[in-house]
């Protein structure tokens, strides 16, 4: 089959190879996490008082759907809203100290899967393959 050669194909095997494995080993350990959920608490937790933009922009999401992730994430208690001292229009996100929490406790779990989306590859092949898949996404 040609499209076993094709790169689009097989980057979204494995999207969907990493979409199972990250939702089993973090549903196992009791949380309703999604990954894009997990990308956006990183990037509040990493830059408090960021706006959505910004978060849609570290992580390489659209805007309107950014905003119902943090919707959810609102509305779960793990990030809080408040009003940016700048400019009283906009808002900027934070961790809730549940969502710091929630963040530290699902870090160590996300790290440990990272082997099984990339288990069949030695540990040269995972760093080869880290370092093209980062060069391929890099902004031309």
């Amino acid at each position: 089959m040609q499209i076993l050669d094709m790169a689009g194909h097989l980057i979204r095997r494995l999207q969907q190879h990493s979409t199972q494995v990250y939702t089993a080993r973090t549903r196992e350990a009791g949380f309703d996490i999604t990954s894009v959920q997990f990308a956006a608490l990183d990037a509040i937790g990493s830059n408090p008082g960021i706006d959505q933009a910004g978060v849609a922009g570290l992580i390489a999401y659209d805007r309107p759907t950014i905003g119902e992730v943090i919707n959810r994430l609102v509305a779960k208690g793990l990030v809080e809203r408040a009003v940016n001292e700048a400019d009283r229009r906009a808002r900027v996100l934070r961790l809730t100290p549940e969502g710091e929490s929630t963040f530290e406790r699902l870090l160590p779990i996300v790290r440990d899967l990272q082997e099984a989306i990339l288990g069949s590859l030695t540990p040269d092949e995972r760093t080869a393959f880290l370092t093209l898949a980062k060069s391929a996404i890099r902004e031309r």
